[in-house]
């Protein structure tokens, strides 16, 4: 399927180990039917080669500002301006910066700069530049100017160290590619959080207090919002199952941990809290807590973990939806009708986990959707039709609060 058919990317490379994985992107775009023009930097060359650039391409590379011959054929204001998007990948922390503060120092910044063309960036960098509080304030100031990010993905360094900043592999680059041009995208423009999986609380070195959520349906919702073209940030806790596609993941342990990631998130405009979060966590050992003797069991003194849904409701920078899971093992829509009042949010997606249901690690779900005077049973359907009913939902509702007249004064 060519998702791509007709349309013209211009690829900025910037410097990267990473850079090498731009040479896929492109061959990628091509077999997608999208035609591909690259501007490479010369930190950029020093990873891959202008002739390597130009072959897959099967068009000229530009590098150079002041290079007579480029400017006469193709100048830097034409090369954004004949594209239908723009992407940087890889996106080192250097150029994010230049973009940030609006440098024009080269062809690529000065082409970025001129652009009037929307533009993905795919970060790439060590794990300690990606998380200092300078990049993290350049990203900000870039989403917040409509730019759409991309990753990165956590992982093993080239220099021998593990943690995020792997730029995302080109096949998650093309399917972003793909989402942007695909039609009728109802949360374009809109930023979502959703949390995800259980937390652990640990015990000691080895041993915690957990749950059986597998994060299924956490993710799936994430998916199904970055599709509905919404700009998402997945907060989850310990999970097996692979990070969705398009979407910028934060991977947390515990209860605290969970709530700081949701915290730096907002504001957003959705939240829809799906983790399993712990209820209590314990004053862990610093060694593993042996048997003793005469088998009497350690005492654990457990202490209320912070409230994530209540906490995100309630806050200064509140999400305009804000949605909640209750899942029970008795009395399921009293409980949920409860939770609703108690948690001030909006919605809440109640699902019976008793232990006959076998719902965590399960692909289906059956749920019902609580709100105030509202209430929804949405049957057994898969994880996936769960998350895309949600999307649609939440779509309509705030459609909805946009057409509500402005009372008068």
């Amino acid at each position: 399927m060519q998702s791509l058919k007709n349309k013209s990317i211009l690829l900025v490379i910037t410097g990267g180990i990473a850079a090498y994985k731009s040479l896929e992107l492109i061959r990628l775009i091509r077999k997608a039917g999208g035609t591909v023009r690259c501007v490479l930097t010369k930190g950029g060359e020093q990873f891959v080669t202008p002739m390597s650039v130009s072959a897959l391409c099967e068009h000229p590379c530009y590098n150079d500002l002041f290079s007579l011959k480029d400017e006469a054929e193709m100048g830097h204001i034409r090369l954004s301006r004949e594209a239908d998007v723009i992407v940087v990948a890889p996106a080192s922390a250097d150029f994010i910066a230049k973009m940030a503060h609006g440098y024009a120092n080269d062809l690529a910044s000065t082409t970025l700069l001129a652009a009037d063309k929307p533009v993905l960036f795919a970060p790439a960098m060590n794990h300690m530049m990606w998380e200092n509080p300078a990049t993290q304030d350049n990203v900000k100031t870039l989403i917040s100017r409509g730019m759409t990010q991309i990753g990165p993905d956590e992982g093993d360094m080239a220099c021998g160290e593990f943690g995020f900043g792997r730029m995302s592999e080109p096949e998650t680059i093309l399917k972003a590619l793909s989402n942007f041009f695909t039609k009728d995208k109802p949360l374009a423009g809109k930023s979502a959080l959703v949390t995800s999986g259980p937390t652990y609380e640990p015990l000691d070195p080895v041993r915690f207090i957990g749950n059986r959520s597998s994060g299924k349906q956490g993710h799936a919702i994430a998916a199904a919002l970055v599709d509905a073209g919404a700009a998402v940030t997945l907060v989850t806790g310990p999970v097996s199952i692979p990070d969705p596609s398009g979407v910028h993941t934060v991977h947390v342990e515990t209860a605290s941990q969970m709530l700081t990631a949701c915290e730096t998130a907002l504001p957003c405009d959705i939240a829809i809290c799906a983790a399993a979060v712990s209820d209590w966590s314990a004053e862990a050992s610093g060694q593993k807590i042996k048997k003793r003797d005469d088998g009497t069991p350690p005492s654990l003194k457990l202490t209320e973990n912070p409230d994530i849904l209540a906490t995100i409701s309630k806050h200064a920078k509140r999400p305009q939806l804000v949605i909640g899971f209750a899942a029970e093992t008795n009395d399921l829509l009293n409980a949920a009708k409860a939770k609703l009042q108690r948690k001030n949010c909006d919605f809440i997606l109640a699902n019976d986990v008793s232990s006959d249901k076998n719902v965590f690690g399960s692909d289906e779900n059956h749920v019902y959707l609580i709100g105030s005077g509202h209430e929804e049973d949405w049957q057994q359907s898969s994880k996936k039709e769960v998350a895309c009913k949600l999307v649609d939902f939440v779509t309509r509702h705030l459609a909805d609060k946009a057409n509500q007249p402005i009372a008068a004064e």
